[in-house]
């Protein structure tokens, strides 16, 4: 029988993450919103492939300094200190990785701001012709501020989740989202594509703005206006980092080779592969991230008190629960893509044609949900057990599996006739597998083995769940196959 404190723990993740859920819920649904605007007045053109690699760039610059890999370094050492009672030490930590960040992220800003014709036209984007590549340094130069904004606003969703606030921070990307609206909305009849820029801005502001509220409530809470370079738990924070920060820059280096190789593809393709990308990580944060951020303050509580059997227990509960959701949800994106695509986008400049270019890298995203979302909680485990660098070594030879898989199947698609996008959303997805597979592997030998026959009675259900919705969505196909107004009848059924 599962010990009481695990059952416990279980609850504790359950909880934060249906709460986490609700707002990501929401959040995706304001996302959404934000992309049919987008989509009805730029569709897959050039305006739109030079915004989305003008914020690819914001987006390298963030997560290098204070995406996942500050957050798989501050939280388990942060959480360590509440966890003891010493939250002077937490907090001193928590104002110097704030500060350090600050810095960082603004000079890093305000130096590729200077150099930003330079970084379009050899690194982001050579393949533009040159009126894009002077619009994308243009649209670079108004977004990049928003990486410094959400460098400090990442740090205080991992303050706030250490203490088991986890609905706020949830909701901060439904204010990002709301800024963006706000630029598509009201700025963009007067500022074209410049109104979704400033709307980045506005979005990162409330994106910070919506947590300081609840920053201000926590207990014995106190801010040190100094970078704490000779205080051991920051030294501590940089260590881990340091591999976790190798991990990042390689799967940004691959974002960067994906930009570029679709920036010599078909017009849209840049802008298609990103439509695509967002539609299959919509479950991907809803479900996988969720609970994995959930599951990370506990994960480290856990080994902050030498409970690794209860971790493993804790782990193995939380990895049957991700199967379980994930597994349909890939089953369904894969054989609703193109009418869902077509209800959420095909209207305005946004195209059939359109439609065909996003379903088509929907296709092969979709098949790799399950990896990705086995991954979001296979490494908070790592990351609470103050190791960075297995899930760095294990990451980096996948992402380099990626570019190699990405140049590979681009050619071959093209060779015989495909829309290349589809290989490198294909690369994505083989390289995510791989990637799932070794993780896995590895962490049973860190926790003491994992209980494989309840992983394997979580697969076998999430398959049972996946045949059944098959059965439904073809069922659904049929009836509406019949109606010759209906959306499935009108772009050819769910498998194109």
């Amino acid at each position: 029988m599962q010990p009481a404190v695990t059952r416990s723990a279980n609850r504790q993740i359950a909880r934060a993450a249906g709460t986490m859920m609700i707002a990501f819920v929401l959040s995706q649904i304001l996302g959404l919103a934000r992309s049919i605007l987008m989509t009805r007045a730029f569709g897959t053109g050039a305006e739109a492939d030079a915004f989305t690699a003008a914020t690819r760039l914001s987006d390298i610059l963030f997560n290098l300094v204070a995406g996942g890999a500050l957050a798989s370094a501050f939280v388990p050492i942060f959480t360590g200190f509440l966890t003891k009672e010493d939250r002077t030490e937490a907090w001193k930590l928590a104002s110097s990785v704030a500060n350090l960040v600050m810095l960082i992220l603004a000079g890093l800003a305000a130096f590729s701001a200077v150099f930003a014709p330079w970084i379009v036209r050899t690194i982001l984007a050579p393949d533009f012709p040159p009126d894009q590549q002077a619009l994308t340094v243009s649209l670079l130069r108004v977004i990049l501020p928003s990486a410094a904004i959400f460098g400090v606003s990442g740090l205080l969703m991992g303050v706030l989740n250490a203490h088991q606030q986890f609905f706020v921070p949830a909701l901060a990307s439904s204010m990002y989202w709301l800024g963006m609206i706000f630029g598509i909305a009201v700025l963009t009849p007067s500022l074209g594509i410049f109104g979704p820029a400033w709307g980045v801005l506005a979005g990162a502001g409330l994106h910070l703005a919506i947590q300081i509220p609840s920053l201000v409530r926590l207990p014995q809470k106190r801010y040190w206006p100094d970078l704490g370079l000779d205080m051991p738990a920051v030294g501590q924070v940089i260590r881990l980092m340091g591999p976790r920060l190798f991990g990042v820059a390689v799967v940004q280096l691959n974002a960067l080779v994906n930009i570029r190789i679709a920036s010599g593809m078909p017009e849209g393709s840049v802008a298609g592969i990103g439509y695509a990308f967002m539609i299959m990580t919509t479950p991907l944060i809803v479900i996988a991230q969720a609970i994995g951020t959930a599951s990370l303050p506990t994960f480290s509580a856990q080994v902050a008190l030498g409970r690794l059997d209860e971790m493993r227990s804790t782990l193995t509960s939380t990895l049957r629960g991700v199967l379980l959701l994930a597994l349909p949800a890939s089953v369904g994106l894969i054989l609703l893509r193109e009418p869902l695509v077509a209800a959420l986008w095909e209207r305005g400049r946004f195209t059939s044609a359109s439609t065909d270019l996003v379903a088509w890298a929907l296709l092969w995203y979709a098949a790799g949900l399950v990896g990705h979302s086995v991954i979001e909680i296979v490494y908070r485990a790592y990351y609470a057990l103050h190791d960075t660098r297995t899930p760095v070594l294990v990451g980096a030879a996948a992402m380099g599996l990626n570019i190699v898989f990405s140049l590979l199947f681009a050619a071959l698609f093209r060779r015989v006739g495909w829309a290349p996008l589809g290989g490198l959303a294909l690369a994505n997805s083989l390289a995510t597998g791989l990637e799932m597979i070794a993780a896995v592997f590895l962490i049973r030998g860190r926790v003491g083995g994992i209980q494989a026959e309840s992983l394997a009675l979580g697969l076998a259900q999430a398959a049972a769940g996946s045949l059944a919705m098959v059965v439904g969505i073809e069922a659904w196909v049929l009836g509406m196959a019949n109606q010759p107004d209906s959306l499935v009848a009108i772009r050819g059924g769910v498998t194109g």
